[in-house]
């Protein structure tokens, strides 16, 4: 199982957040990731974030999304940039194919699906767009955020709207793509047929909001802002504590008539309270009540009587804390620059068998176009004058 998706190569036109995600998913399975650049621009990311090497096109915030890749630079602008990209898709060979760029620009740069799989027919060819192939609208995470109706139900009822602390419609048109990828390979085991993938990044996040439009479409449901609190359910909600947040969620009425026995919440034990229907009901002086009781308390301590009765709870974290979570702090992939000594560390969605195997270690980031000396001299051929060539005319 180690090495079962270790032979497969990807080639993927990526920049920004969405499609990076998606191919640092496939190279924690163990495939081989080679990120395409133009060899002037580069991917924008590079330039985004604190300088933490002195290094230019390498600051920290390109760095999360591409750890385990390999980087190559070519302009597909020019025809002998197309020509090379073409021998690339034959001659590695390239079982993946996947771009972000806007759907017009598939022709020009020669990336097609048609042309792509006419050089390998069995090509599995991934695009990722804003809002389908058919349309070229500009398409950042907020703004997807804002179009798609979650950010209009994010933050509190009497403020503004809000947008998510993640770019969720980047990532999860990314995990989206990665699922639709992982079919396509299924399917082409069967049959030995290639696949062409479109993932619209508006219809991603849409599909998460399959509850709130059903209930406003089809039901007439009145769906606004809650800030912390939940629909359907109560209590359920952050309350402070004398040392920090703590995030309580009552799911059924067991869980709420146990937390009424315990010490200091006996007072909760109301007729009205029984069923979540009375404590939705009256969600507002049940949530005041609580914050009373909370406040008075530690957060460890209260973490600690809600978890011995079955109650979900957690302390609200800060990022830094998070890693050393017990669930955590084993399953964190490192990856180290051989240059710089720097280390970096990532949490997979999963500990798949390659990474079991490769010790949780993956290659650090990689340069602009690290990898042009190796993919281009030993798998095409080129000889270093000939390199050198292709560099000063920015072809590579």
């Amino acid at each position: 199982m180690n090495d079962l998706l270790t032979n497969l190569t990807v080639l993927s036109l990526e920049q920004a957040t969405t499609l990076p995600f998606l191919t640092l998913r496939l190279a924690f399975e163990g495939m081989r990731v080679i990120r395409l650049e133009h060899p002037r621009r580069g991917d924008p990311n590079r330039w985004v974030g604190p300088v933490v090497l002195d290094e230019d096109g390498m600051n920290a915030y390109f760095f999360p999304n591409n750890v385990g890749k390999q980087a190559v630079t070519l302009n597909l602008q020019t025809d002998e940039g197309r020509d090379i990209l073409h021998r690339l898709i034959a001659d590695l060979p390239v079982d993946i194919f996947c771009t972000n760029q806007l759907a017009r620009s598939y022709e020009k740069l020669g990336i097609d699906y048609e042309t792509l799989r006419a050089i390998k027919p069995d090509l599995i060819w991934l695009g990722i767009t804003g809002f389908g192939p058919k349309s070229d609208e500009a398409a950042y995470d907020p703004m997807l955020q804002a179009r798609s109706g979650l950010m209009g139900m994010t933050g509190e009822a009497d403020g503004p709207p809000m947008l998510s602390g993640l770019p969720l419609a980047d990532i999860g048109s990314g995990e989206h793509g990665f699922g639709q990828i992982m079919k396509a390979l299924y399917r082409r085991a069967l049959t030995g047929q290639g696949s062409r993938v479109d993932v619209s990044m508006f219809q991603s996040v849409v599909s998460w909001m399959v509850s709130p439009l059903m209930l406003a479409t089809s039901l007439g449901v009145e769906i606004e802002r809650r800030g912390n609190t939940h629909r359907f359910f109560a209590p359920a909600s952050a309350f402070e504590t004398q040392d920090g947040y703590v995030y309580l969620a009552v799911g059924n009425d067991r869980q709420w008539q146990a937390i009424t026995a315990l010490p200091g919440f006996e007072g909760l034990a109301r007729e009205g309270y029984r069923t979540n229907a009375g404590r939705i009901a009256d969600v507002e002086r049940l949530n005041a009540a609580l914050a009373a009781i909370f406040c008075m308390r530690l957060a460890d301590e209260l973490t600690a009587a809600f978890r011995s009765i079955g109650v979900p709870v957690s302390r609200v974290k800060g990022v830094r804390d998070v890693e050393q979570d017990p669930y955590l702090r084993a399953n964190v992939v490192t990856a180290r620059d051989p240059r710089s000594g720097l280390e970096v560390h990532l949490p997979p969605p999963s500990v798949t068998p390659f990474l079991q195997a490769a010790g949780l270690r993956m290659s650090f980031p990689p340069r602009l176009g690290e990898h042009n000396a190796e993919i281009y001299g030993d798998v095409l051929g080129y000889d270093a004058a000939q390199l050198a060539d292709l560099q000063a005319r920015e072809v590579i």
